[in-house]
């Protein structure tokens, strides 16, 4: 079982930045990694970015690819998205969650998702 925490949303004007947080505890055995999505009022959830814990690779979705970073502090147990640029299209709940599966940016290969972080960026 795994539990997981996000933080580090709030309000930010375009052009902004923001460091979310996903600070984990259980254990993550038997994962691939860790991901971050999105979900904006009245639309699907969508992948961002995620993280393999073996080979420290990452991978993003065209549309944050130069704007954000997924990193990790192994000390800390917790997976970060460094969000720089930030644009209103940004706009959204986050969340991160542990990777189960092989493929990187569907969400149905993740699992033991957090409760979500807004990040509203304004114009």
């Amino acid at each position: 079982q795994v539990h997981l925490v996000e933080s580090g949303g709030g309000l930010v004007q375009a052009g902004g930045s923001l460091r979310l947080s996903c600070a984990a505890s259980g254990r993550t055995v038997s994962t691939y990694g860790m991901g971050w999505f999105r979900q904006a009022p009245g639309k699907e959830r969508e992948f961002v970015a995620t993280l393999n814990w073996s080979s420290g690779s990452t991978y993003y979705t065209k549309s944050v690819k130069g704007r954000f970073t997924i990193s990790r502090d192994n000390v800390k147990n917790t997976v970060y998205l460094q969000m720089n640029s930030l644009k209103p299209e940004d706009t959204a709940v986050y969340y991160c969650a542990v990777r189960r599966g092989l493929v990187v940016d569907r969400s149905a290969d993740y699992d033991y998702w957090g409760q979500g972080t807004q990040v509203t960026v304004s114009s």
